[in-house]
């Protein structure tokens, strides 16, 4: 596991409105206000009843911290391809491996976070992986993680229609993507 302060230094991927790169920052550089736009993944799992596992983001995390989200999210590096480094951090924050995800679109957003003043402005891979939940056994990080659970579709979109401040403001927009 990278430390959190090493993890901010880390090079991401600049873009344009359209996907192309156009340069590097550091992950700290990218994410200040007014946020420089940077190629990001978020990871949806589904399970054969359709639910999807989420993860509430540790307590120490740089941006939404203990807000629920997706199962996993991050930077590729530059040039690095989204399903490897998406591979990568499954490791990392919930020790899970061997998954095949396959890439179902792209939303950008840009979304400012009260609680530490720092910006997510993303063009976000939505990656889906289909898996078995009787079988798989997460190992989360909790430096990356505060907790993990399953949730039908349905029981997400009422929880954020009536609870949308405990979410990751990105979090409606790669469901959609990943759940058409």
């Amino acid at each position: 596991m990278i430390p959190a302060a090493v993890r901010e230094d880390l090079l991401v991927e600049l873009v344009d409105d359209f996907g192309a790169p156009v340069g590097e920052a550091t992950v700290l550089e990218a994410h200040t206000a007014p946020g420089l736009l940077h190629r990001a993944f978020s990871v949806h799992l589904l399970d054969s009843d359709g639910r999807l596992l989420l993860q509430q983001r540790a307590a120490v995390k740089t941006r939404f911290p203990l807000r629920w989200a997706n199962a996993c999210c991050g930077h590729p590096a530059p040039g690095q391809s989204v399903v490897d480094a998406a591979g990568v951090r499954l490791v990392e924050e919930l020790g899970l491996s061997g998954i095949d995800l396959t890439e179902v679109g792209v939303y950008a957003y840009r979304a400012d976070d009260p609680a530490t003043g720092r910006v997510e402005y993303e063009h976000d891979h939505v990656l889906l992986g289909i898996v078995d939940s009787d079988e798989l056994r997460p190992r989360p990080d909790p430096a990356e993680v505060a907790a993990l659970r399953w949730v039908a579709s349905t029981e997400l979109w009422a929880e954020l229609a009536s609870s949308p401040s405990a979410y990751a403001p990105w979090l409606p927009g790669v469901t959609r993507l990943a759940l058409p």
